[in-house]
């Protein structure tokens, strides 16, 4: 190794080495210094590493290092953190395993030949080891990472794969990785290991900022082994070891929480295990997934195309159809005049074509659809029917049916404003049967004001129908603020705390920008009552609320416990009146221009609103789930 600059204290130092000019000399103390490094017991080891982990985070397509040996020196260095014990304890050697593993990941993120260089360097085993938690849950997380980016590629993933504990041990991760976290960290601050909290914040955060970013670790922890497990199920050769019933019935459940909206997560490994015949199989003789599906397919999630495609593979399957077609349908005829869904075009239209091929497909006996799921389907065929029918009508008929779903609708806000509620759902159905199809905005806000009926009368799941249909009509789809609230607050009746916290959340957005003044925030103030639906939602879908309910950290009686370790609102929140909110005839709420729809509130930014209940977010959010 080269000498140290005269202003450097440490001989052979490594940062003294990097400012080397002669690019010749620089290669050569670098190629030295990987080759020696792990053979080293000198003190300061984790000063280089560190910087190295920098360079990687910063660099991982830059060649330069995986030429001169990174790879080798970095396997070598977490087998000597796992073989000898007295020096990993030494100094702040505790920390160099995790780098060194962090290091492999972040060079194998992008670019496969960097990857193939890392299993010919044995990099897997050492990964394996930590995989297996020889060391701690911090070590496991960057060892899946590493795994994960090994396994993408089509070169490397056999190399992975004659491993075959791996897929075990991923699977084994998913399913306790956050009670792991929340028993070996979160839980009690005093025993928190020291280089644990010094990874998570930098040095940058107390007790608060800890246990914010040991959530958003253990949720990439879960989310990076559902990575790996996914790379093993494009292979039909592993579906029988991840199609488990007691794996499979968690999946849906694994979503990342807000931290992690970026990652698919357990529907997107249920995607891919659905793209196989005998993947789907297992998944549709669990009844708990199927409706799960259909939640998530009705939901503003971000992955809701994601369930829509299982259910819909489901359904084109003649040995599943029969399983899953009377809980699949009444969800994909609320989704039946979607149209754009991220790159899903005309996705109602290919919704309404396998649920008509469904009742041409399936005969009588055994695998016969009931007589209501047939009426399910012919009520929607009979509307794609009407809509055609409609374009050749003339247009002075259309206005006139116009207005007359216009004055039955008027009827019903008399009716509403009254305190008949059972008799101004009528009306707004009376309504619907007359009010042309392609009058979308008006059918809006028919659907949402018959949703509000179904809330007052204590019928969530009708609710929940009708706000659906309108915020599918609606453009863009997910959008309309008072359908979001409706459909927030009937899935809080029926204890979906996930889905009714992503509503409620997208009502803030859809209410910041506004142009109804009963919607608009004033001050950019959240209302009191979507804020109360917030801090409650998010304590029931908190990260840690099993993991915390079966070690004693909180009490599953009730809503309001001390969960996060910090006193919570236990009030109820308020339900948003129609005088609160204003008459959905008042106004659609539509957007001034596409930048102004563009400049809203996202998932994250929520974060900063409620101090309270801000741990299942955490104020270092990172879109990139990668990183």
């Amino acid at each position: 190794m080269e000498k140290a600059s005269p202003d450097c204290p440490y001989p052979g130092c490594f940062f003294c080495v990097m400012k080397e000019g002669n690019p010749s000399k620089r290669r050569s103390s670098i190629l030295k210094f990987f080759r020696e490094l792990p053979s080293q017991d000198d003190d300061g080891q984790v000063l280089p590493i560190s910087g190295l982990w920098n360079t990687a985070m910063a660099h991982p397509n830059d060649p330069e290092f995986i030429e001169l040996g990174i790879f080798e020196c970095m396997s070598a260095l977490i087998w000597k953190g796992l073989k000898n014990r007295r020096w990993l304890s030494h100094d702040q050697n505790i920390y160099i395993p995790y780098y060194a593993a962090h290091i492999i990941g972040s060079y194998t993120m992008n670019m496969e030949e960097f990857a193939e260089s890392a299993v010919h360097s044995g990099v897997i085993p050492p990964l394996v080891e930590l995989l297996r938690g020889r060391l701690t849950w911090v070590e496991q997380r960057v060892a899946v990472r590493a795994l994960g980016h090994l396994a993408t590629y089509a070169s490397t993933f056999p190399s992975v794969a004659s491993h075959g504990e791996i897929l075990e041990l991923s699977i084994q991760l998913a399913m306790s990785s956050l009670e792991i976290v929340y028993s070996h960290f979160y839980q009690f601050v005093d025993r928190r290991l020291s280089y644990h909290c010094d990874l998570l914040t930098r040095g940058m955060g107390g007790v608060e900022m800890e246990s914010r970013k040991a959530e958003e670790w253990a949720s990439q922890l879960q989310c990076w082994s559902l990575q790996l497990i996914n790379c093993f199920a494009f292979k039909s050769e592993f579906l029988s070891t991840i199609c488990k019933p007691e794996f499979l019935v968690k999946l849906p459940g694994m979503w990342g929480g807000l931290v992690n909206e970026t990652s698919p997560a357990g529907i997107g490994l249920l995607r891919t295990i659905c793209h196989h015949k005998l993947g789907r199989g297992p998944v549709a003789s669990c009844p708990g997934i199927i409706e799960a599906l259909c939640n998530i397919a009705c939901s503003s999630d971000d992955w809701q195309y994601m369930a829509i495609d299982c259910l819909l593979w489901l359904l084109q399957d003649p040995s599943t159809c029969h399983k899953v077609i009377d809980k699949a349908v009444p969800a994909l005829v609320d989704l039946a005049e979607i149209s754009t869904l991220g790159d899903h075009k005309k996705l109602g239209d290919s919704i309404v074509n396998v649920l008509q091929e469904c009742t041409q497909s399936q005969g009588t006996g055994r695998n016969s659809v009931s007589s209501r799921t047939k009426d399910q389907i012919e009520e929607i065929v009979n509307s794609r029917h009407r809509l055609k029918w409609e374009k050749n009508m003339p247009k002075e008929d259309l206005h006139i049916k116009q207005a007359a779903a216009l004055v039955v609708k008027l009827e019903g806000n008399s009716l509403f404003s009254a305190g008949n509620i059972s008799g101004a759902a009528s009306k707004y159905s009376e309504a619907l049967a007359l009010c042309p199809m392609r009058s979308k905005k008006e059918r809006v806000v028919l659907y949402s004001n018959r949703a509000q009926c179904h809330l007052l009368l204590q019928q969530p799941l009708a609710a929940i129908s009708d706000a659906t249909r309108a915020l599918c009509i609606h453009n863009p789809v997910n959008r309309h603020a008072k359908s979001l609230w409706r459909r927030a607050q009937a899935y809080d009746m029926i204890g979906l705390a996930k889905e009714s916290l992503l509503d409620a959340i997208l009502f803030i957005n859809e209410c910041s920008q506004s142009t109804d003044p009963d919607l608009s925030l004033r001050q950019n103030k959240v209302p009191d009552y979507a804020e109360r639906l917030v801090k409650k939602q998010m304590r029931a879908a908190w990260l840690f609320r099993d993991a915390a309910v079966k070690h004693g950290g909180v009490h599953c009686d009730g809503d309001g416990g001390d969960i996060y370790g910090q006193e919570t609102d236990d009030s109820e929140w308020e339900t948003a009146s129609e005088s609160d909110m204003g008459n959905d005839d008042q106004g659609n709420g539509d957007w001034k221009n596409e930048d102004e729809r563009n400049n809203h509130y996202d998932k994250a930014s929520i974060k900063g609103m409620f101090p309270g209940c801000s741990a299942s977010i955490g104020n270092n959010f990172q879109p990139n789930l990668y990183i």
